[in-house]
Parts: structure tokens; C-alpha cells; sequence
């Protein structure tokens, strides 16, 4: 089983020359976030990632997680060491801001670190990524008073954080919602239960704080009447210590696929007096409060698709490189299975994927920078908040779907060694299996892709990514780096965007077309835009504008395959968009 070792080169030159990382800490006033401190950064990570966490990520998937006697949960072997060491290396508080202890530096810095978080030991990953999303939401909602009282231990890691949305009856659809929050005094006393619940309970930090959305008493019906509660497993006393338990629990532990050392629960709140609780943001105004924390993990929900793919394709790569079977063409005697071209095919479609999921979340990540730099003027900060907007959807889920690819084709690397748990090849494969699922399914994704992100603006935020495509098409383009028929393909997909695009403001307001055609259309505006940012990469390699050690030649080659082999996807998912909905919902229900 190959150790684990991030890819820092790979992350540096897609940060700065594809995500356009140094640009944006200058615009943004970032002084600190120079490319000596980035490095310095990145170098440090990978080494407690490597070091530190990933040694617990095989243990934390044989043993899982249990809920003791007492409704506590036990983590791993190695798990607390790790956190606590996480915590106090300050590794917690980097984009966060430095009133409340955090070290000020910019959101899409924090990202090529936590996908070696994730890389390493994604379940152990998730606390804190759901810690993160949480902070934010209570810096963007909270009151000076709640700040104060929570998000110094949190920032710092000492505290971690839950986001409480889903209940039995209440999945993706939340307005069903039945948790009760009543008023005292100026607590609140909350009564519900809540499912699937990630890292509810544990005990590598020494409390929780639960972001719990409740009904008030009077509260209007569906989503309107909907509010968001901080409820802290330990009350803070008058030192901000924890004193108290508070009113709530998990009762019990999902049995799962993968992530089985991630702890998922079952949590009941105000089994006696009520779970108090302290109001996040306005009455009635919940569900627009937590989707600061619910963008934001879509954001590093697909940032795992990248570290899990990441993960699987350097078992499979090392596998490949040792294991010596057949005769490859051109060899003489039993080769390394690498040198059969078939390998050879799943290894590049596995590494080129990953290199261009990484160049969507870290563009997606730095267009966030952007949006929150109140310093900018008022029409930047507009179109980069269009920008993040409209690649969130494509991030989370294109990165979570090409993972079910690449760690599928890792165990098919593998053989019939790839089916036997002992090599680890399958935990990536059903760790993965998740992430499409988390956050808003990939298909709610497609639809907020259709009618949020593009039929509310009537198409702006699109034109404008296309806009910045045609720089690199073949009309434009001064320095190409394609043969000429690769830019003819790039220049077609380019197009194949725009006339999916023109579908779908021409027929957006038929519910049924556009729920048909959504998955395809998000495909395809992801894969346009990978491809478009892979070769954004590639000129820049091949224009002598990035760190010389990532070798040129090597870019060129992935992007070639990415668009001789992947961009063909493309024509498939335009044909699918122009056939609409008539075949998907011809056959009647009981048919089925």
C-alpha cells in the first residue's frame, strides 16, 4: 500500500498559473501571501499530511468509529493525536480573520492544504471542513456578542463545528422541517432530531458547537419560517471554558459504505428541558444563513473529489510501476504493466482528470477571494461573485463525479488485487461513493447550475466565463500550444457551451426540459471549462511564465489527452440537451 505524498509542485503551479492566485493576493491586499510564504506553506502541509495523518487512514477504515455506553463516540487509534496536533500547529485558523485569533490569509490558500487533509485521511478530513463552514457562517451572520463567545476556540480548533439540517422526514427538501425552537429569555430552547449528522459527536476536541436549523413557534410554514441556532455541546461558563452538557446527543451511528471512520449521527436535541440555543442572524432567515456554510462545503465537498482522486491515482500509479505482467509492446520478456497501452490509457485518464478538477476548485476557491474583498470596486467584486456562483455547482459536482471515475479506474489498475481490501485501492472507491451525495445531490446542483446561475441572469455570468474562454481559441490565440486540429476541438466544445447555453435560456422556463437536461448541462459546462483551464496552464508553461520545475512537455501532454480523449464527452452531452425530455419521461410510472 503506497504512503502518501502530496503533489506540492502540481498544487503550486495550479494555484498561481491556472487559478491566478498571485494576481488575486495582490488585488486583494493580501501583502503576507507571497510566493515564498505560499511554498513555505504548501511544503509544511505535505508533510504532516503525509507524516501525521495519513498513517491513521487505514486503521480509522478497519476499525471505524463506536458509540460507547455512555453515547460517546470513540474515535480511531491515532485520530485525537492528530487533531490535537492539527490544532495546535495552528493549521485551523489560516483564512480566518485575526480578531478572533486567525492568521488572515486568503480562503483559496487554505485549499490546496486541505486537500491534502482529505488526500491523506478523507473521514478524519471532514471535521474539519464542517468546522470551517461553520466559522464561516457564524462570522458572516453572527452577533458581536455570539463571535465573541464562540469563534476564537473554533478558529483556534480547540471547538469544532456540525451543520444540523437533514431529519427523517426532511432530506433535500427542508422545508418539512419540525425541530422546535422556543424562546427564553435570551436563550432559546430547542426539541428535534436530526440524521446524518457528520462528526455530531467525537472526542478529539473538547466541545462542539451545532448549527441547528429549528421552526420557531410562529414561524411562517416552509422555508420562510426556518431559523438557524448555535447550540454548543458544552454551555461556555464565564471564562468561555465549557461548563455545562448541554441538552443534546447522538443516539446512534449510521452504518456506511466508506468514510467509516467519519462518525455519522443520529442527534436528538431537548430529550429533557431543551436543548439551548443561541439565534444565528435574524428570525426566520436561517436557511439564507447557513447557506453561507452550505456554499462553502460544496465548494471543499468537490475539493475532495480532487484529493480522493489525487489519493487513488498514486496507489495505482506505484502499483502499475511495480507489478510486472505480460509482454508489453515494443518489450522483450514480462514487462511493468505501465508499458501495456490499456494501462497506460486508465493511469492518463486518472491523472488528467485530477489535474483538471484541481484547476476548477482552485479557480472556483480564488474567485471567492475576489467576491469578499470589500476594498475592490463594486463591478469586480459583482462579477467574480457571478464567477463563484456559477462555478460552485460545477465544482462540487463535476470534481465529486470524476472521482467515481478515477477511483474506479484505480481498482481496475489493480486487477483482481484491486477487489481485495487489503491493497486499499477500494476504500478510495467507496470513500468517494459520497460525495456526489453530500451537500445538495449533484443532481440539485445541476439544477441551481440552470435556474440560479443561468436563467435568473439570463445567461450573464456565463457569457462572461465564455468570455475569458476565447482568449485561448484559435481565432485569438497568438501563442498556441495545440496542433491545429486539438484547437479545432477546443474551439467546437467552446462552441458546443454556447449552443447548449442558447437551449437553455430559450426553454428555461419549462421545468420538465430543464430537470431533464440538467446533469448534461452541467457536464458539459465543466468539462469546457477543465479544458479551457488545462490549457491555460499549458500556455503558461509553454510560455516560460511558470516554476520551471513543472516541465512543459508534461502539461502539453495532459492537456492533449484531455482534449483528444475527455473533451469528446462533450458532443455526447449537447446531443443529450438538444433530445430533451421526451425519452427520459415517456415511459409511465408503473412501467417501471
Amino acid at each position: 500500500m503506497t504512503a502518501f505524498r502530496a503533489p506540492t509542485r502540481e498544487m503550486m503551479f495550479t494555484l498561481q498559473h491556472v487559478a491566478g492566485f498571485s494576481e488575486m493576493a495582490k488585488a486583494c491586499s493580501y501583502e503576507d501571501a507571497s510566493e515564498d510564504v505560499v511554498a513555505a506553506i504548501l511544503e509544511e502541509a505535505a508533510r504532516f499530511a503525509g507524516s501525521v495523518i495519513a498513517p491513521t487512514n487505514v486503521i480509522g477504515d478497519q476499525t471505524g468509529v463506536r458509540l460507547d455506553s455512555d453515547l460517546n463516540v470513540v474515535t480511531p487509534a491515532g485520530f485525537r493525536d492528530a487533531y490535537q496536533q492539527y490544532a495546535e500547529s495552528g493549521w485551523a485558523s489560516l483564512q480566518f480573520d485575526p480578531e478572533f485569533g486567525g492568521q488572515g490569509l486568503p480562503f483559496s490558500l487554505a485549499i490546496p492544504v486541505q486537500e491534502m487533509w482529505h488526500a491523506a485521511n478523507m473521514a478524519w478530513g471532514l471535521c474539519p471542513l464542517l468546522s470551517q463552514g461553520a466559522v464561516e457562517a457564524l462570522s458572516e451572520n453572527g452577533s458581536d456578542q455570539l463571535k465573541q463567545l464562540l469563534l476564537p476556540k473554533m478558529i483556534s480548533g480547540q471547538w469544532t463545528g456540525t451543520m444540523n439540517l437533514t431529519e427523517p422526514q426532511s432530506g433535500s427538501d427542508l422545508s418539512g422541517i419540525r425541530t422546535q425552537a422556543r424562546p427564553d429569555g435570551d436563550i432559546y430552547r430547542i426539541k428535534g432530531q436530526k440524521i446524518f449528522i457528520t462528526w455530531g459527536e467525537h472526542d478529539m476536541a473538547e466541545n462542539i458547537v451545532h448549527l441547528v436549523l429549528a421552526r420557531l413557534p410562529d414561524a411562517p410554514s416552509g422555508v420562510k419560517g426556518i431559523s438557524l441556532f448555535a447550540v454548543p455541546k458544552y454551555l461556555p461558563d464565564a471564562s468561555g471554558e465549557p461548563g455545562e452538557r448541554n441538552d443534546c446527543q447522538a443516539v446512534s451511528l449510521e452504518h456506511k459504505l466508506g468514510i467509516h471512520a467519519s462518525p455519522t449521527c443520529v442527534m436528538s436535541f431537548g430529550d429533557n428541558e431543551g436543548a439551548i440555543g443561541y439565534l444565528v442572524g435574524e428570525e426566520n432567515r436561517g436557511l439564507a444563513c447557513m447557506f453561507t456554510m452550505m456554499n462553502n462545503a460544496r465548494l471543499t465537498v468537490g475539493l475532495q473529489g480532487v484529493s480522493i482522486s489525487e489519493r487513488a491515482y498514486q496507489q495505482a500509479r506505484d502499483y502499475t510501476l511495480e507489478r510486472a505482467q505480460g509482454t508489453a509492446p515494443g518489450e522483450q520478456g514480462v514487462s511493468p504493466i505501465i508499458k501495456h497501452p490499456d494501462v497506460r490509457r486508465m493511469l492518463m485518464i486518472m491523472k488528467t482528470l485530477t489535474e483538471a478538477a484541481r484547476g476548477l476548485a482552485y479557480t472556483g476557491c480564488v474567485a471567492v477571494d475576489y467576491a469578499n474583498t470589500e476594498s475592490l470596486p463594486e463591478d469586480i467584486r459583482a462579477r467574480f461573485k457571478r464567477r463563484m456562483d456559477l462555478l460552485t455547482p460545477l465544482v462540487k459536482g463535476w470534481c465529486t463525479e470524476i472521482a467515481q471515475e478515477v477511483t474506479s479506474l484505480g481498482i481496475q489498475c489493480y486487477g483482481g488485487m484491486g477487489f481485495i481490501e487489503e491493497t486499499g485501492a477500494a476504500q478510495h472507491y467507496r470513500d468517494a461513493r459520497i460525495l456526489p451525495i453530500y451537500e445538495g445531490t449533484n443532481g440539485i446542483q445541476a439544477l441551481d447550475l440552470i435556474g440560479r446561475k443561468t436563467v435568473r441572469d439570463q445567461g450573464q455570468a456565463m457569457t462572461e466565463l465564455i468570455e475569458d474562454m476565447r482568449p485561448f481559441t484559435g481565432s485569438f490565440q497568438r501563442d498556441c500550444v495545440l496542433t491545429a486540429d486539438r484547437q479545432a476541438k477546443f474551439d467546437q466544445a467552446v462552441a458546443f457551451l454556447e449552443d447548449a447555453t442558447r437551449v437553455v435560456l430559450e426553454r428555461g422556463d419549462d421545468d420538465q426540459f430543464t430537470g431533464a437536461i440538467a446533469f448534461d448541462y452541467l457536464m458539459l459546462s465543466s468539462t469546457v471549462t477543465a479544458g479551457w483551464l488545462m490549457l491555460k496552464g499549458a500556455t503558461a508553461a509553454a510560455n516560460d511564465q511558470a516554476d520551471q520545475s513543472i516541465c512543459a512537455a508534461n502539461k502539453l501532454a495532459t492537456t492533449s489527452f484531455f482534449i483528444d480523449h475527455i473533451l469528446p464527452r462533450c458532443s455526447t452531452h449537447l446531443s443529450a440537451i438538444r433530445s430533451g425530455d421526451d425519452a427520459i419521461m415517456a415511459l409511465p410510472e408503473i412501467e417501471f
